[in-house]
């Protein structure tokens, strides 16, 4: 049998065809949202012209003198490109000159964008607007501090703007549940001392409360939400996304109730439908975040027996994976301050299908020679013919690092 299966969402947002053998038991668990229609500009349009808990962003914007518009990077699928002139004409109806709003990248602690990774997200704003890395290491500014004892230093261009935009990506994340919302603000903004203990110190207090899809009570979000209170962001707009990566749905206005309303149309437009289980093999698409693809490790061991067995996970990131500076390896056996995040278990027979493979491809885990490398589909598929024959139970999870399994009991 075929399968198509998205690829490439920055590099041409094409198709990879898979072919598996008719012998063999497949069951592809698509999230439910998959094939939801792509909203036009105009519908983008209507949302921040209706915002949730807000009034419009042109009456915020009276009176005001700078804006500065805070966007994702690479390893989210969100199109700027669309949403930002819709936010600028608010900006201009409210009396905000073009020279007076800046972009901002919240990177996080991943690597910085290029002028051309800039053009990607912005398309020709590039050539109008200015648009800064955030550097997590200088010009950040001190805000507060939660109860948590989390220092909030944030990007010193966001705290000084009269008015702070956010637009952020909302998709099921493997620590706090949801994407999107203030996350653009802890770690997205904020100064490395402070992601440091967000990631380390408040998440190892209730460790339990985090995962995939569970955002209600998570301790990590309540933190990101003290965080984004003492910086005042003054509008959000949160995009949900399709199999393809394009938005399907748009919540903007107040930051803490349009992330809400999000998140509670994400629960089930994100949710695996059906959710494979007991399989002797999975396969997991890695599409949106390719370049983050220990998530599809993740979906792959859940839909396996006893969550051992052989799991693929297809990683085609012409860019190689995102750089870290909290996670990553920075040296033969050293590197950030959470580095080693994780390995590859005993159990589990990984094999990443990574066309654009380099050395450092696998250094997500302590133990990358664990993993077996392919570059073509149909390398993948003949070692797995070797050990997989008629009436193998398989699944095939397009879109792995974007979709979650929400609990039976709701």
């Amino acid at each position: 049998m075929r399968i198509s299966l998205p690829r490439r969402l920055w590099y041409g947002n094409s198709t990879l065809e898979i072919d598996l053998p008719e012998s063999w038991n497949v069951e592809i668990g698509k999230m439910k949202g998959a094939d939801a229609q792509a909203l036009s500009i105009e519908q983008m349009r209507k949302a921040i012209l209706n915002p949730i808990g807000s009034a419009r962003l042109r009456d915020l914007a009276e009176g005001k003198k700078t804006a500065v518009i805070v966007f994702d990077d690479m390893t989210r699928p969100t199109r700027p490109y669309e949403i930002a002139p819709l936010i600028i004409e608010e900006l201009h109806a409210g009396g905000i000159r073009d020279e007076d709003i800046t972009f901002v990248c919240a990177l996080g602690t991943h690597g910085a964008l290029t002028q051309n990774e800039f053009r990607k997200k912005l398309g020709p704003l590039v050539e109008s607007y200015r648009v800064f890395n955030h550097n997590i290491y200088e010009n950040c500014v001190e805000m507060g501090t939660t109860s948590r004892g989390t220092r909030v230093m944030i990007n010193r261009e966001v705290a000084e703007a009269d008015l702070k935009i956010g637009i952020s990506c909302v998709t099921a994340h493997p620590q706090t549940g949801f994407s999107g919302g203030g996350k653009l603000v802890l770690p997205g903004i904020s100064h490395i001392d402070s992601v440091t203990n967000y990631h380390l110190n408040v998440a190892a207090m209730e460790p339990k409360s985090l995962g995939m899809g569970k955002f209600h009570n998570n301790i990590m979000r309540k933190e990101i939400s003290e965080a984004a209170e003492l910086v005042g962001m003054s509008f959000m707009v949160n995009v949900l996304f399709n199999g393809r990566g394009d938005a399907a749905a748009v919540f903007a206005g107040d930051l803490e109730a349009s992330h809400a309303s999000a998140v509670e149309m994400a629960i089930d437009h994100y949710d695996t439908e059906p959710a494979p289980s007991n399989k002797d093999l999975a396969i997991a698409n890695t599409f949106v975040k390719a370049n983050e693809m220990t998530i599809g490790v993740y979906s792959a061991i859940l839909a396996l027996k006893e969550f051992q067995g052989t799991a693929v996970v297809i990683a085609d990131s012409p860019e190689g994976q995102a750089i870290h500076y909290l996670l990553g390896r920075w040296g033969r056996n050293y590197g950030g301050r959470q580095y080693p995040v994780t390995q590859v278990p005993d159990s589990l027979n990984l094999i990443v299908l990574a066309p654009h493979y380099d050395k450092t491809f696998g250094d997500w885990f302590a133990n990358p020679e664990r993993i077996t490398w392919t570059r073509s589909w149909e390398e993948t598929l003949e070692l797995l013919e070797r050990d997989f024959g008629p009436g193998s139970e398989v699944a095939v999870i397009p879109n792995a690092s974007m979709q979650y399994r929400r609990p039976k009991s709701g």
